[in-house]
């Protein structure tokens, strides 16, 4: 990895600051079945309900992502530690033996959608920019479930922490 500029390592000290949800992105097609995890999710408009992924463009996975032109957004809730840290590659495990861990289901063409995952959104990668490092890939949704109950796994200064839901006086 080549040294990083003084103004590269105050932007990524800055982003340790800020706290983001962990997503495992999923997608299944022509390109092969995979899955990442990523904090890089954002929200773009509700008409129509569209997101904004970003995957590095270093990343093997992007290729898949493309190719497929579909991905599964799975919000991962507070017990999902493990899982993130197997796609976020973290260990050693195969792709297929990270998808064996946790119980899965078929989604819309056949994204792997989690079966405990505080919401799934699934949809069609409607446009790609590339920037830099990463492709923003802006995702129209076609599919959306939420569980209302469980605590949420967040990214905060370099590590893992589970927020939970607050509780709500009687």
């Amino acid at each position: 990895m080549s040294e990083l500029a003084p103004e590269q390592l105050a932007f990524r000290n800055a982003m340790a600051h800020m706290s983001a949800a962990v997503s495992v992105i999923t997608s299944n097609g022509p390109a092969g079945r995979c899955g990442i995890t990523a904090t890089a999710v954002c929200s773009i408009t509700d008409s129509p309900p569209t997101l904004m992924v970003c995957v590095n463009r270093s990343s093997a996975l992007n290729p898949v992502f493309k190719g497929n032109g579909r991905l599964c957004i799975n919000v991962l809730g507070g017990q999902h530690e493990e899982l993130a840290r197997h796609f976020a590659g973290m260990t050693d495990l195969a792709m297929d033996q990270r998808f064996a861990l946790h119980p899965w289901r078929d989604g819309i063409h056949a994204l792997p959608v989690l079966e405990d995952a505080l919401a799934s959104l699934q949809g069609r990668i409607r446009e790609v920019q590339e920037i830099g490092t990463h492709s923003l890939m802006l995702v129209e949704l076609e599919e959306i479930s939420v569980q209302e109950q469980g605590d949420s796994l967040v990214y905060f200064k370099r590590s893992f922490h589970r927020l939970q839901r607050p509780c709500r006086a009687a």
